[in-house]
């Protein structure tokens, strides 16, 4: 079975907590703080391998989970970081994220990979917090949640050369004939259900054809086997569009196939092309090719895929205008960096105050979020410390300005306390 898209969900690993304590030794008075920082939480990455070529192993929503970092301990031991968890996916692969369809990565090179979950960072323990001022800190703070998302997953076959025509002009024949794959040839349309690959050896060159299912009129808006497999097209250099010269109005056939192309946008009609008449093995009508030469400037190709006539000359051509194109980049303009929350980076919009309804306020603000969730507010230094922040973001005036009253509550997550003028 082959499958070119998938939806994945990835969970990044939390990172450990910091831990609390301090040295208890015979012989080691008032020994200090001695707690650890916890361990980072495992990242996710997507490796592109020729080990795969379909998406298969990714379909019915799968989830790849990485392992949490381990907590901090005693006597200044660090928890352990969690080992990273490394997903290989087919050459070829496009990575969205699943909320804005933004592309994160396309995977197109052996062994090339991507971080789409990043670990969370493990917290500071105590003695972190130790200064000439603070000797005795019951300060800790809580490991970072991983990262969490849904991701698509689109697979864009990589070949140089991709045959396109209406079911049975003759392409998986073409394609058996002259590389070692063997696709199912049958003389009923559709008899190619999903793509297939073969290795053209030219010489000291070669290069990669796809055989992709059959078009017919109507594919670009979903009609047939067609619109799934249009995608992989774009990747490709050349079209080899294969025609039946014994069909009913073969000339008819290759325009339906090539308006599809240009319904279907991103630029498929403006590749290079070849035109190739298939079976001139059984009866032709030589105005046929007479009434394509009139309409095209470009060498008509003349060809059976059983007497092989025709096609050394046109292997020739097609290994030689590939060394005039450059590999096709998907992005069109460069990938942004891959923008990860992290809680400890500043942010312009540090705080935010919102009116749930009256007598009850929230604040927002990614920064805000990420120093509650990393401070350990089940000691009472913890909570002031937390305290002492909100004050230094003027968090009073704030709520006065938003109009709270005395004895409002304020959530911060799943934290809230009262507001008192």
């Amino acid at each position: 079975m082959f499958i070119d898209r998938a939806i994945v969900e990835v969970r990044a690993g939390k990172g450990g907590n910091g831990m609390i304590s301090f040295l208890r030794e015979k012989y080691v008075p008032k020994g200090g703080p001695s707690g650890g920082n916890g361990g980072r939480g495992g990242s996710i990455y997507f490796i592109a391998s020729k080990d795969l070529n379909t998406l298969l192993p990714f379909r019915d929503g799968k989830a790849f989970i990485a392992k949490d970092g381990e907590n901090g301990s005693t006597k200044n031991k660090y928890g352990k970081n969690a080992d990273d968890l490394y997903v290989k996916v087919p050459l070829g692969t496009l990575i969205y994220l699943d909320d804005d369809h933004s592309l994160i990565a396309d995977l197109s090179k052996e062994g090339q990979k991507v971080m789409v979950a990043k670990g969370g960072r493990g917290g500071r323990g105590n003695a972190a917090f130790k200064s000439a001022t603070l000797r005795v800190p019951r300060i800790a703070e809580n490991g970072l949640d991983g990262e969490r998302k849904r991701l698509i997953l689109e697979l864009k076959l990589i070949a140089d050369v991709g045959l396109v025509g209406l079911p049975n002009a003759g392409k998986s024949t073409f394609i058996s004939a002259i590389s070692n794959a063997k696709p199912e040839i049958a003389n009923y349309p559709f008899t190619t259900k999903s793509p297939v690959l073969g290795l053209i050896k030219f010489y000291e060159d070669s290069f990669v054809i796809a055989d992709l299912p059959g078009l017919i009129e109507g594919a670009s808006k979903g009609k047939g086997l067609g619109f799934i497999f249009l995608r992989h097209i774009e990747r490709c250099r050349i079209i080899l569009h294969l025609v039946d010269i014994n069909s009913d109005n073969p000339y008819e056939d290759y325009l339906k196939i090539q308006k599809e192309l240009e319904l279907y946008g991103h630029h498929l009609e403006k590749k290079k092309r070849f035109i190739v008449l298939t079976k001139s093995d059984e009866v032709i009508d030589e105005n046929i090719i007479l009434d394509f030469k009139k309409h095209f400037k470009e060498k008509i190709y003349l060809i059976s895929s059983l007497t092989k006539e025709g096609i050394p000359d046109l292997i020739k051509d097609i290994n030689e205008a590939l060394k005039t194109i450059p590999d096709i980049d998907l992005t069109k303009e460069e990938i942004p960096a891959y923008k990860v929350y992290n809680a400890y980076i500043e942010n312009k919009e540090d705080l935010d105050v919102i009116k749930i309804k009256d007598g009850l306020f929230e604040l927002k603000g990614q920064k805000v979020i990420g120093v509650y969730r990393r401070t350990n507010i089940s000691t009472d230094e913890g909570l002031l410390r937390l305290i002492n922040y909100l004050d230094s973001l003027n968090i009073d005036a704030l709520l006065k300005e938003k109009g709270a009253k005395d004895g409002d509550t304020v959530m911060l997550e799943d934290f809230s306390f009262e507001y008192i003028e």
